[in-house]
């Protein structure tokens, strides 16, 4: 009898020690070894792509997998459409494009991870353009993001709302840094994006060629009235430093990290912490990750999300 009380004791310390061991390595959580991530991550110029850098060999490091592959693609609709047909296994996108695509009937369930950050629209010009409005771009050379892009997508309704028809202008599909060059060359009078602020890719280009927003609040009101998932905000003159600019009315669409109904709890829920442990380093590649926090992330609507990741925010509540 006292020998199996010893045993019992025995085996309640080692029990202990185990649970001590386990507290302190991160081994004993959930094992990710042979695990592949792929993060359709948009246009290289772009914020996505900039975050997936860092994001990836965060994740690498963090929960012991190999670096994730980051994928240069054409922009949201791109990503979700590489989450639904699994080209991609995590995707930024911006929200209106993953409403549009979670529709039921359109394929594949994708959910949240969190909200990252809000895109404001830009409509740049050369600083030395007549262009103050949208009204102006009416028969102009307008460039408005790549094929089947985030951008295009708002560029379509504004234009519209603003012109009447799409086609009032002489639309070309150019990716933000090719599109600048344009501007540069005055081969485009005008270039669309969405982005977070600052984008690089226009803080570069002003460097050699002098550009200007363009205000579009006289065109919101309708707009925000038909498309309940954009908002209004202003970029201020400081965020660009451009020579000539003032605070721009603009609207803005927020960002979400996607990834497919399918994926795990504890994958979810491991991607989740990642991403807020590796804020710092985000910041470090674009300021838009300065929004990336825990009480804006959990707001997805109308998208759900990922069990994994709602576990992970309920573990972190005070």
């Amino acid at each position: 009898m006292v020998r199996l009380r010893g045993i019992k004791s025995r085996g309640a310390t080692l029990s202990i020690v185990v649970l001590v061991l386990c507290g302190l390595l991160s081994s004993c959580g959930p094992d990710f070894n042979g695990l592949r991530v792929r993060i359709a991550a948009g246009t290289e110029g772009g914020v996505y792509y900039q975050l997936a850098t860092p994001l990836a060999s965060a994740w690498a490091t963090q929960m012991g997998i190999e670096p994730p592959e980051v994928q240069m693609t054409a922009g949201s609709p791109d990503n979700v459409q590489r989450l639904k047909t699994g080209q991609a296994d995590v995707g930024f996108s911006a929200a209106d494009v993953a409403a549009n695509a979670n529709q039921p009937g359109a394929g594949p369930k994708f959910v949240a991870l969190a909200r990252i950050y809000d895109d404001y629209l830009h409509v740049v010009v050369r600083d030395d353009s007549p262009i103050t409005s949208i009204a102006m771009l009416r028969g102009r050379r307008v460039a408005v993001g790549s094929p089947d892009s985030g951008v295009e997508v708002i560029a379509r309704k504004l234009v519209t709302t603003g012109l009447g028809s799409y086609n009032d202008v002489d639309h070309v599909n150019l990716g933000l840094t090719d599109a600048l060059n344009q501007l540069e060359l005055k081969q485009v009078d005008a270039v669309f994006w969405s982005g977070g602020l600052p984008t690089k890719a226009i803080v570069d280009k002003n460097a050699t060629t002098k550009l200007r927003l363009v205000d579009i609040g006289d065109v919101l009101p309708q707009l925000l009235r038909e498309n309940e998932v954009y908002r209004t905000a202003t970029i201020p003159a400081s965020t660009y430093q451009l020579e000539n600019s003032k605070p721009v009315t603009t609207l803005i669409v927020s960002n979400f990290l996607l990834v497919s109904s399918a994926m795990s709890d504890d994958e979810a829920e491991a991607l989740v912490r990642g991403l807020f442990d590796a804020r710092p380093r985000l910041v470090a590649a674009n300021r838009a990750a300065l929004s990336i926090d825990v009480r804006p992330a959990i707001e997805t609507a109308p998208l759900e999300l990922h069990p994994g990741a709602l576990r992970y925010y309920r573990s972190i509540k005070p």
